[in-house]
C-alpha cells in the first residue's frame, strides 16, 4: 500500500507548488484519497499600495482591533462590577475574574481544533465571533438593576462571561494565524512584520477601551446607578463591528482548507509510537532515530514529521507559563499597589504601541549591525530577564508604600480619635486600672488632632469608661470597642453639658484608590447631600453619621445640599487618591452653614510615577517575549497545525494565571515578597529555557514539506527503515 501511494506522491506536487504554506496529508488507509483540488484563486491576491503585504490584512488588523477593544473595554469593568454591582468580596472578585483569565486561554485549544479539522480559520472565526457577541448580549442584560434580582444577575453574568470565554478564545488562534496564511513563504519577513502590527492593534484596542469604559460605567447613570450595562454594551457593538469588517473581506482572503482532525491525529499517532516501541523493546530489534519513528507501521511520514516538529516546539513552551503569571499581575497585583498611590496610570498598552516600532525598526536593527545573532529565542529570553528586573523593582516600591503607610493595630489594640464638637474645651481621660489622658492638653472647640491615639485591650473586645471634662461639669461615659478597629469619640454639646458618641472608622485604603466621605449633621433637620450624578445620601438630625460613600478623586468646591426648607451649598474641597474624610455640617451664627473637614485616613503620599520604571521594563520584556513568540509559533509551526501551535502558545497564558491563583492563595507571603519570590522563579525558568534553546534547531521551511524524491519508508514485518533529519532538543 506504501509503495502505491509513493508511485502517487509525484502527481501531487504541481499542487504543492502552487498552494499556500498548509500541506495536505491523510493518515493511511485501505482506500484511495483523492488529492484535493487547489483552494487558491487563480489570479494574485490584491496588495496593499504595490507593496508585498495583501490587501486582506487590512480586514484582520481592524478585525483585531475591534475585538481587543470589545475584550479589554468589558474587563476594565470587571473587577468594579464584581465588587459594587454583585457585592462580591475582594477575594471572589479576584478569583472569579482570573478564572475568567483562565478560560480565555484554555478554550483557544477547542478553536485550533475546530479550524483545523473541521470548519477552517474562516469559518470557525466567523461562527465563533457569533458566539461572542452573544455572550455580550447577555452579560449587558445580566447588568440591569431592574432585570430580576441579585441571582438573575449572577447568572446572566457567568453565562455570559462562558460565552465570551469560548468566542475570545475559540477565535484567538485562528486570527493570527490566518493572517499569516495570507502571505506567501516568499514573503516571510513581510509576515513577521504582521505579527508587530497584529499585536500593535491588539494593544491599541486595548489602550482606548481601558479608557472609554470606565467613562462610560461612571460618568453615566443607569436607573440611578453606575451604568455597567453601557459598559459592556458598547464593547459588544465594537465585537459586532469586528465581526463585519472580517466578513467583508472574504472574497480576497486565501481560505487554507481544513487538514482533517489534526489532533486527534497528533494523539493517536504519539500514542502509537510509544505503544509500538513497548511491544518492540526486544534487543533484536534495530532502534530508531526517533521515538516518533515507531509510528511508521501506521502513519504516513509526513504526519510524523510534523508531529516531531510540534513536540519539539511544545517541548520548548513548558517553562513559559512563569512568564505569563508575571505579566498578567499588571491586571491584579500590580492595579492593587496602584491604587495605594496618589494618581492614576494606563500605561502599558500606551508603551507598547512606542516600543514595538522602537524594536522593530531600531534597536533590533542596530543589534544587528553590531553582528550578534539576535534570534528569536534569545530575544525571548532576555524579555524573561526584564520580566526579573520588573518585580524586581515593584517589590521595591512596594517597600517603600509600606513604610509611608500609617501603622494599623495589631492584637488587643485600637486606634481613637476625639471630636470635639462642643463650644468649649473638653478633657478627656480613660478610666481604668490606669487614668489616662488621651492628649495632654484639653481638646478645643473643632480642633483638629493630631492623630490617632493608641489604646491597649486586655481581651478582643472591652467596655471603656471615660471622663468628660467641661467647664464645670464631669461626665461619665462607656464604650464598647473590638481590637484591631479604628474610632471617633464624638464629643457634642448637650444643654450646659456635654455627651459623647462612638463610631467606628475605615481602617483600610478605599478601593481603586477612589475617596471615602462620610458626614454628621449637627442640624436639627436631615440633610441630603448631592455628590454628583445621582450620588446622594441623607443624614439624620441631631447628630446623624451617615455610612461611608465612595466618589471620584477631584475638586468638590460646591456640593449641593438640601434641607426640608432650605437649599445651601459646601465647599468640601479637594477629595485626594486613598483618603477617607469625615465632614461635619455645622451651623455657627457668625460664619453660617459649613463643612468641618477631618482626615480619618491620610492620602496616599507616594506618586505613582514610581511605577513608570517598572512598566517600562515589563512593557519592552512583554514586546521581546509576546511579539516575537507569537511569530515564532506560526514560522515553527507544520503548515497543517498552525492554529494548533497557536493554541499551545496561548494555553501557556492559562497556566500562567493558574500559577498566579496558586501563589497568591497559598503562599502566606507579604505583597513585596511575592513580587521577589516571582521574580526569582521567573530568574530559574529563564536559565532553563536558555539552555532548551541553546539545544533547539529552528525548523526551516523545507523541514516541514516532504521532498518528492525522498524514499518512502519499507515495512518489512515489523521493521522499519526510516530516513529522517536528526534534530535536537
Amino acid at each position: 500500500m506504501l509503495e502505491e501511494r509513493e508511485s502517487k506522491e509525484p502527481a501531487m506536487n504541481p499542487f504543492q507548488k502552487n498552494e499556500s504554506k498548509e500541506t495536505l496529508f491523510s493518515p493511511v488507509s485501505t482506500e484511495e484519497v483523492p488529492p484535493r483540488p487547489p483552494s487558491l484563486p487563480k489570479k494574485p491576491p490584491p496588495k496593499i499600495c504595490g507593496s508585498n503585504y495583501p490587501l486582506s490584512i487590512a480586514f484582520i488588523v481592524v478585525n483585531e482591533f475591534c475585538e481587543r477593544f470589545s475584550y479589554y473595554g468589558m474587563k476594565a469593568v470587571l473587577t468594579l462590577y464584581f465588587l459594587y454591582f454583585l457585592h462580591w468580596n475582594e477575594d471572589t472578585s479576584t478569583s472569579v475574574y482570573h478564572a475568567f483569565s483562565s478560560l480565555c486561554y484554555f478554550t483557544p485549544i477547542l478553536g485550533a481544533a475546530i479550524a483545523d479539522s473541521w470548519l477552517g480559520k474562516f469559518k470557525t472565526i466567523i461562527y465563533l465571533s457569533l458566539v461572542y457577541v452573544l455572550g455580550h448580549v447577555i452579560k449587558s442584560l445580566g447588568a440591569l438593576p431592574i432585570l430580576g434580582g441579585h441571582m438573575v444577575h449572577t447568572v446572566l453574568s457567568l453565562v455570559g462571561l462562558s460565552l465570551i470565554a469560548l468566542g475570545t478564545g475559540g477565535i484567538k488562534p485562528c486570527v493570527a494565524a490566518f493572517g499569516g496564511d495570507q502571505f506567501e513563504e516568499k514573503h516571510a519577513e513581510e509576515r513577521t512584520r504582521y505579527f508587530s502590527v497584529f499585536y500593535l492593534s491588539i494593544n491599541a484596542g486595548s489602550l482606548i477601551s481601558t479608557f472609554v469604559t470606565p467613562m462610560l460605567r461612571g460618568d453615566v447613570k443607569c436607573f440611578g446607578e453606575d451604568c455597567y450595562a453601557l459598559a459592556f454594551g458598547v464593547p459588544g457593538l465594537l465585537m459586532v463591528i469586528a465581526l463585519v469588517v472580517f466578513a467583508m473581506g472574504s472574497r480576497i482572503y486565501r481560505k487554507p482548507p481544513p487538514e482533517g482532525n489534526i489532533v486527534t491525529q497528533v494523539v493517536k499517532c504519539i500514542w502509537f509510537a510509544i505503544s509500538n516501541r513497548f511491544k518492540n523493546r526486544s534487543g533484536d530489534i534495530p532502534k530508531r532515530q526517533h521515538w516518533l519513528d515507531w509510528a511508521a507501521e501506521k502513519y504516513p511520514k509526513q504526519l510524523i514529521m510534523d508531529v516531531k516538529a510540534l513536540t519539539r516546539v511544545l517541548f520548548l513552551y513548558i517553562p513559559l507559563p512563569m512568564f505569563w503569571a508575571l505579566l498578567d499581575q499588571q491586571g491584579s497585583r500590580w492595579t492593587l499597589q496602584a491604587t495605594r498611590m496618589n494618581g492614576n496610570l494606563v500605561l502599558n498598552p500606551f508603551l507598547v504601541l512606542i516600543f514595538i516600532p522602537l524594536f522593530d525598526l531600531v534597536i533590533y536593527r542596530l543589534v544587528s549591525k553590531c553582528g550578534i545573532n539576535f534570534s528569536s529565542l534569545r530575544k525571548m529570553a532576555v524579555g524573561m530577564i526584564l520580566a526579573c528586573l520588573a518585580f524586581a523593582v515593584a517589590a521595591a516600591v512596594e517597600i517603600k508604600i509600606n513604610e509611608m503607610a500609617p501603622p494599623q493595630p495589631g492584637p488587643q489594640e485600637i486606634f481613637l480619635q476625639v471630636l470635639n464638637l462642643a463650644d468649649d474645651e473638653v478633657k478627656v481621660t480613660v478610666l481604668g486600672d490606669e487614668n489616662n489622658s488621651l492628649l495632654a492638653e484639653s481638646i478645643k472647640s473643632f480642633q483638629k488632632t493630631p492623630d490617632y491615639s493608641k489604646l491597649h485591650l486586655k481581651t478582643k473586645s472591652q467596655d471603656f469608661r471615660f471622663n468628660l471634662e467641661f467647664r464645670n461639669f464631669s461626665v461619665y461615659t462607656k464604650h464598647s470597642m473590638e481590637e484591631r478597629n479604628w474610632y471617633s469619640l464624638i464629643i457634642r454639646e448637650d444643654g450646659k453639658s456635654v455627651s459623647s458618641m462612638m463610631v467606628k472608622d475605615a481602617n483600610n485604603k478605599t478601593t481603586n484608590g477612589m475617596t471615602a466621605v462620610r458626614f454628621v449633621n449637627t442640624l436639627h433637620k436631615k440633610v441630603n447631600i448631592s455628590l454628583g450624578a445621582d450620588i446622594s445620601l441623607d443624614v439624620g438630625e441631631d447628630y446623624g453619621v451617615s455610612a461611608y460613600r465612595t466618589v471620584q478623586r477631584g475638586e468638590y468646591s460646591v456640593v449641593h445640599c438640601r434641607t426640608e426648607d432650605k437649599d445651601f451649598s459646601l465647599n468640601l474641597g479637594l477629595l485626594d487618591f486613598g483618603a477617607a474624610y469625615l465632614f461635619v455640617i455645622t451651623n455657627r451664627t457668625n460664619q453660617g452653614l459649613q463643612a468641618w473637614k477631618m482626615e480619618d485616613i491620610p492620602a496616599n503620599k507616594m506618586s505613582i510615577a514610581w511605577q513608570l520604571p517598572q512598566y517600562a521594563l515589563v512593557t519592552a520584556a512583554e514586546v521581546m517575549f509576546s511579539v516575537t513568540g507569537l511569530e515564532f509559533s506560526y514560522s515553527q509551526a507544520p503548515s497543517s497545525m498552525k492554529s494548533v501551535l497557536q493554541a499551545a502558545w496561548l494555553l501557556t497564558v492559562a497556566f500562567g494565571n493558574i500559577i498566579v491563583l496558586i501563589v497568591a492563595q497559598f503562599s502566606g507571603l507579604v505583597q513585596w515578597a511575592e513580587f521577589i519570590l516571582f521574580s526569582c522563579l521567573l530568574l530559574v525558568v529563564c536559565l532553563i529555557f536558555s539552555i532548551m534553546g541553546y539545544y533547539y534547531v529552528p525548523l526551516k521551511p523545507e523541514d516541514i514539506q516532504e521532498p518528492a524524491d525522498k524514499q518512502i519508508p519499507r515495512i518489512q514485518g515489523n521493521m522499519i527503515n526510516l530516513e529522517t533529519k536528526k534534530t535536537r532538543f
